[in-house]
C-alpha cells in the first residue's frame, strides 16, 4: 500500500469552553480551499465544548483531550506534537480569526520565501473596533518584542502564526499560557527563521462574549520577551 501523503497544513486549534463557537469554527476551517488536517486540543473544558466535539466525526479530523486545564500554551505543545502537515498554523476557536484567510498565510511558504508567517491586525485587514488600551498593550509588547529580537514585527501577539512543521517541532517551547506568543516569536528569531507578515482581518470579542486574556497575561508576556529575547541572547 502505497503511504498516504500528509496534509499540506496542519490547524491546530486550542480549546477552553467554547461551546457556543466550537462547531462553527470547524465548519470555517473545512471551509478553506486548502490541502489539511485539523487537530483539536480540548484544554479540560466543562462547559460542554467536549461533548459537541465528540459528536463531530470526519477523517480531517482528531480531537485529543487533556483531562484538566492547563493552559494555552500546553494545548499548543500537544497539538504540535501531533501535527502530521507540512505546515502547521494556529486557530484561535473563538472567531476573532477567519480561516478563509489561510491561502494568503500559507503563500510566502509555499513559494519558498518564509520559514514562518505571522498575520498582522494592523497592517490593513478589517478588524473589529473595540478596547483601545488593548492595542496600546499590544503594541507595547510588540515594540519591546522586537527590540529583544532585531525583528520588525507589527503584530507579535497574533494567533495566526504559520510555521514549516519541522521547524517549530524542534523549537524547545515551554511557555504553558499566553507567554507561548513572545516565546516563539524569540525562539524562530533565534535560529535565523525567515519571518513573513501579511494582513488578517480581525472579530475581536469582548470580555462579555467570552474574552480570555487579562492584564497578568500582559505581565507574563513582559517576562517572557525579558526571559527568551534578552537573558538568552
Amino acid at each position: 500500500m502505497t503511504p498516504t501523503r500528509p496534509p499540506t497544513l496542519t490547524v491546530v486549534v486550542p480549546v477552553f469552553n467554547e461551546k457556543d463557537t466550537v462547531r462553527e469554527i470547524l465548519r470555517r476551517v473545512r471551509a478553506s480551499p486548502v490541502d489539511k488536517e485539523i487537530v483539536v486540543v480540548d484544554d479540560g473544558s466543562t462547559d460542554g465544548t467536549r461533548e459537541l466535539l465528540a459528536a463531530e466525526t470526519g477523517d480531517d479530523l482528531r480531537v485529543i483531550l487533556h483531562e484538566q486545564n492547563r493552559g494555552k500554551g500546553a494545548a499548543l505543545h500537544t497539538g504540535f506534537a501531533a501535527a502530521r502537515g507540512d505546515v502547521v498554523i494556529v486557530q484561535d476557536a473563538d472567531l476573532e480569526y477567519d480561516p478563509a484567510e489561510f491561502p494568503a498565510l500559507l503563500a510566502p511558504i509555499l513559494d519558498g520565501r518564509a520559514d514562518a508567517v505571522f498575520g498582522s491586525r494592523f497592517l490593513s485587514g478589517p478588524h473589529r473596533v473595540l478596547y483601545f488600551r488593548h492595542r496600546l498593550g499590544n503594541g507595547l509588547l510588540t515594540f519591546l518584542s522586537n527590540l529583544a529580537t532585531n525583528l520588525n514585527l507589527t503584530d507579535m501577539e497574533t494567533c495566526y502564526k504559520a510555521v514549516r512543521r519541522p521547524l517549530l517541532q524542534a523549537l524547545p517551547l515551554v511557555e504553558k499560557r499566553f507567554g507561548f506568543e513572545p516565546e516563539v516569536t524569540a525562539k524562530l528569531a533565534r535560529t535565523g527563521a525567515r519571518i513573513y507578515e501579511v494582513p488578517c482581518s480581525y472579530s475581536g470579542r469582548t470580555y462579555e462574549e467570552g474574552k480570555k486574556i487579562g492584564w497578568k497575561d500582559g505581565v507574563r508576556a513582559l517576562w517572557c520577551i525579558w526571559k527568551y529575547g534578552v537573558l538568552r541572547r
